[in-house]
């Protein structure tokens, strides 16, 4: 995600951008993920066309998936996690640890959070803003699916709370290290639930780098 800077005149397009997440429920999708199949959000390891490919879970499950959500998918309502201006924004700012909040929009079960980006040309003559999540037309960007190592069951009105953590990789600054914790807060015992997970996200997929 790139900006056009021209300081002399005090302009940077885009500017501002936003961070969402929302929640995602998998169903009759059947994904295609480092050859495994995923079904139903859940990756089949054990068993695959006779081969045990347990070993390689942890490591494809910390890889987040680029690709497309379908709007009927989504189980919460989303959330702006942070908002930058690209005028002001530093290199330290796109490190960040922010709290998040998700309210259930119906009963379903949970498998994954997704990720996407708000932006605004506020500084034309005439603003524009457009959207690369799942409730608008289609974008290159896609969206960003960090699979959970739990599957929630959620009833309407539930929240799930927790943290996004978001620093550049120690090793390649255009690649990312993202944790993410989830609980899901719910009265009924047998359906408490939750984790952390710890997703690396490569520079040319990364949805916040800075060369």
């Amino acid at each position: 995600m790139g900006s056009i800077r021209r300081r002399r005149l005090g302009v940077s397009l885009p500017c501002p951008t936003s961070l969402h997440i929302s929640i995602v429920v998998f169903g009759e999708r059947v994904w295609l993920v480092f050859g495994m199949l995923l079904i139903c959000g859940l990756i089949v390891w054990d068993n695959v066309w006779g081969f045990d490919y347990t070993p390689l879970k942890q490591t494809a499950m910390t890889e987040p998936l680029v690709d497309t959500v379908d709007m009927k998918a989504i189980v919460t309502d989303p959330t702006a996690i942070i908002t930058l201006d690209l005028y002001t924004v530093t290199t330290s700012d796109l490190s960040f640890k922010v709290p998040y909040q998700l309210k259930a929009r119906r009963n379903d079960f949970v498998h994954a959070l997704i990720a996407w980006f708000d932006i605004e040309f506020s500084a034309c003559h005439k603003p524009i803003k457009f959207s690369t999540g799942p409730h608008t037309k289609y974008t290159h960007w896609k969206q960003t699916v960090f699979y959970l190592k739990d599957v929630l069951t959620v009833e309407e009105g539930e929240t799930i709370q927790g943290m996004l953590e978001n620093k550049p990789s120690e090793r390649n600054h255009r690649d990312l290290d993202i944790e993410i914790s989830y609980r899901l807060e719910t009265e009924a015992l047998d359906r408490q639930a939750e984790g952390v997970g710890q997703y690396k996200m490569y520079g040319s997929r990364a949805f916040l780098t800075v060369d």
